[in-house]
């Protein structure tokens, strides 16, 4: 029984594969909800990224004033080498697909409280590509210098245990 996309696309039938992460996205941000959005690419934007091309550092995401959909501005997919170029932007925005309610959500969530919508991670689900957005609040100068220290005491303890248990083993 072949798959809804053909026999030919293997890769769709392994299940997820990520093509781009946003690592500063938990440095800057304290995400407190993740919502999962599919994207509305034209067909060298969908090679592109399944060539493992594409930069989320400068990406964020918003609601138009219509309140009717989601864009993401700034998303860097670089054009495919194959195809015509001639016609196309690598940072135009792309509209995100979200259920109304969802959208609804968003609209009550970033206007009241502060929080911002942060693209988190770019990745294929069944062939189709997706995008992961986190609703974030800033984090402040002190609270990043907080978290850096925790990872850091953190990793320090779990030297220490290694190196006993090693110790233990002999």
């Amino acid at each position: 029984m072949a798959g809804r996309h053909g026999a030919g696309d293997a890769e769709g039938m392994a299940g997820d594969r990520t093509v781009a992460t946003n690592r500063r996205a938990r440095h800057d941000f304290a995400i407190e909800e993740t919502f999962e959005a599919g994207m509305v690419l034209t067909g060298p934007e969908v090679k592109s990224l399944r060539a493992g091309r594409a930069t989320l550092s400068d990406a964020y995401a918003r609601v138009d004033s219509t309140g009717s959909a989601v864009w993401v501005e700034n998303l860097h997919i670089p054009p495919y080498e194959m195809a015509d170029t001639r016609r196309y932007e690598a940072k135009r925005p792309r509209k995100l697909l979200l259920h109304r309610e969802q959208i609804r959500r968003l609209i009550g969530k970033t206007a009241e409280r502060g929080l911002t919508l942060v693209p988190m991670k770019i990745y294929f689900t069944r062939g189709i590509a997706k995008m992961e957005l986190g609703l974030g609040r800033g984090k402040r100068q002190f609270e990043k210098r907080d978290a850096i220290a925790e990872r850091e005491h953190r990793r320090e303890m779990e030297r220490a245990f290694g190196a006993r248990q090693r110790g233990r083993e002999r």
